[in-house]
């Protein structure tokens, strides 16, 4: 049994899903950290945007408190101070003062978890130091990756991180199941909108669609321009929150995983939508990527499509049987491998291996 950890966090938003990936993925994570008996602080700063759009006001696996500048997030330093660990998110707002910071505390442990990488290091490289700068890299004690893969050895050898770990996104299986509901779209996509994701989207949903005007097409996500040209078959929705997630992949035979392109160009980088909807029992159609057959194998667990014609395909041609098959099998490697449980002993296994002291006592689980 792992000793319990303290630990403090600051991310993005744990509070608003509104336009972020970020609040689900610590959702997932410090739920699974909880059940197994560590305690957290997550702090949060305190912005317009998300207290405008708040569906998880107050968490009931970790104490959740906001602060309004660096200055107010001073007195939060005896808690950092006493903590097992200090992660620091990606994105956080004035990141790099923070994370200096947090650093002359000295915490136990210095963590930075980066649900964005290929993002973060196309940005390092173009110069942009907003929420992490390079000098600060070697810092960390752990930098934990949402991507995998080669990143992990770019992490270390090129920017010079003492150990990068992967910490791919993860899903409650709590929150994630399929409801019984009946199927209402044969396709979905669910996201905030980007665009460099667009041309996809118009490539893999929006064009087939138009080819199969009997067939029933949904998007939900915000930020989605006003000039996009929806067919009439396409149902939208402007935002769903966590808790309708369920119920929106249930309803689907058929759901259109999408990846950002920096994403793509590295590879191992698994959107939190991913499993979300494999946890959900429905078929995945993705976009293609390196590292995604590792997770899903292409044609047993997830279904590949590069092309509008290979979609329709997909739409119109597969058994059900084998839909129902390939939707299996994926549920059955998330809840395996990609739960919020498995993910919070990832963290903890890492974080132990940097104190070696404590290893010799403390039986890891």
């Amino acid at each position: 049994m792992t000793q319990p950890f303290t630990l403090v966090v600051l991310g993005l938003s744990l509070s608003s899903s509104w336009g972020n990936g970020h609040a689900t993925t610590f959702r997932a994570l410090l739920r699974g950290l909880r059940e197994d008996g560590h305690r957290i602080l997550f702090l949060e700063r305190d912005v317009p945007w998300y207290a405008e759009h708040r569906d998880l006001p107050d968490p009931d696996f970790c104490t959740l408190e906001f602060y309004t500048s660096l200055e107010d997030l001073r007195r939060y330093q005896p808690a950092m101070a006493s903590a097992d660990a200090v992660v620091v998110g990606s994105f956080v707002p004035e990141g790099v003062k923070i994370i200096d910071f947090v650093a002359a505390i000295a915490p136990k442990a210095l963590c930075f978890y980066d649900i964005d990488t290929p993002v973060t290091l196309s940005r390092l490289d173009q110069g942009h130091e907003d929420y992490l700068s390079k000098r600060q890299i070697p810092l960390f004690d752990v930098y934990f990756s949402f991507s995998g893969g080669k990143v992990l050895d770019l992490l270390e050898n090129r920017y010079g991180a003492k150990r990068a770990e992967a910490l791919h996104c993860s899903v409650d299986p709590a929150q994630h199941f399929n409801t019984g509901e009946a199927i209402e779209w044969d396709l979905g996509y669910l996201g905030t909108y980007s665009s460099d994701r667009q041309p996809a989207l118009e490539r893999l949903l929006i064009e087939p669609a138009r080819r199969l005007p009997d067939l029933r097409f949904v998007v939900a996500g915000a930020q989605f321009p006003d000039d996009i040209d929806w067919p009439a078959n396409v149902e939208r929705f402007e935002h769903l929150p966590p808790s309708r997630h369920a119920s929106f992949y249930s309803r689907q035979r058929f759901t259109l995983n999408i990846t950002r392109r920096d994403m793509i160009d590295l590879g191992w980088s698994p959107s939190v939508r991913l499993f979300e909807a494999a946890a959900c029992g429905t078929a995945i159609i993705s976009d293609r990527w390196r590292g995604l057959g590792e997770l899903m194998p292409e044609d047993e667990a997830i279904l590949m499509g590069d092309t509008t014609e290979e979609v329709v395909r997909h739409l119109t041609s597969l058994p059900e049987t084998k839909r129902q098959a390939i939707a299996e099998a994926a549920h059955k490697r998330v809840l395996t491998a990609h739960t919020g449980r498995a993910r919070a002993r990832e963290m903890i296994n890492a974080i132990e291996g940097t104190r070696p002291v404590l290893s010799h006592s403390i039986a890891v689980r």
